[in-house]
């Protein structure tokens, strides 16, 4: 099992500084190479949860467990380190640096781990989603599909053990979406990766082998 969560609970202080309890025991596991969704209404926790995965914020309560190490118990340093090496993350904004081009911005994680062979690794990734010719454009001159397509790059270059993805259709046309959909299973088939990916979209939903939903913080 790459990753298991175990009794995780999550609460915020709302304005009035009243907890309010997002995550409510959430008890599941992920076998290598298998794709999961999460699914349920707005305001369910499907995002808190995929954050709290991705390393990105702390359970109160729980532990969750990628690749054998507790991520709950390392300190930031460590942490920061574990996720840029093991998480490969795909948002539905993109957020690719505005002033790097294309390359620039998938090379960006491989320099921060100090990767070899960056740049045919960058010509290999743009060449999977079909961008080689996008290589050297700044993210101003990409359509949304495009703009998805470098992220969904930039997240396979470093080779990650766990892909994350929250909503990465959700701001494309039904069209390019359907697209985006298409190219990403096909790459996470070809790549034997772990995808889990929290969407509104039921037919990415129905793609993935596993299909759990989130309904006030609980899983059904």
């Amino acid at each position: 099992m790459i990753l298991e969560t175990k009794h995780i609970n999550k609460s915020y202080l709302q304005a009035d500084n009243t907890p309010v309890q997002v995550i409510k025991d959430i008890n599941f596991g992920v076998n290598s190479g298998e794709t999961v969704s999460i699914t349920g209404p707005s305001g369910s926790g499907k995002t808190t949860l995929l954050s709290l995965i991705a390393g990105l914020d702390r359970p109160d309560t729980g532990e969750i467990i990628l690749d054998n190490r507790d991520i709950t118990q390392m300190n930031e340093d460590t942490l920061a380190k574990y996720r840029a090496e093991k998480i490969g993350f795909i948002f539905q904004q993109f957020h690719l640096m505005p002033h790097l081009s294309v390359a620039e911005n998938i090379a960006l994680p491989m320099e921060i781990l100090k990767k070899q062979n960056i740049n045919p690794k960058i010509d290999e990734v743009l060449e999977s989603v079909s961008l080689s010719h996008r290589k050297n454009q700044l993210p101003s001159t990409l359509s949304g599909g495009e703009s998805q397509r470098v992220a969904i790059a930039r997240s396979l270059a470093i080779e990650p053990t766990i892909l994350l993805a929250d909503e990465p259709t959700g701001n494309l046309d039904v069209k390019t979406g359907e697209q985006i959909e298409a190219l990403l299973f096909d790459l996470v088939e070809k790549n034997n990766m772990t995808l889990v990916i929290v969407t509104h979209n039921l037919n990415l939903a129905n793609h993935c082998q596993k299909k759990l939903n989130l309904t006030s913080g609980q899983l059904l």
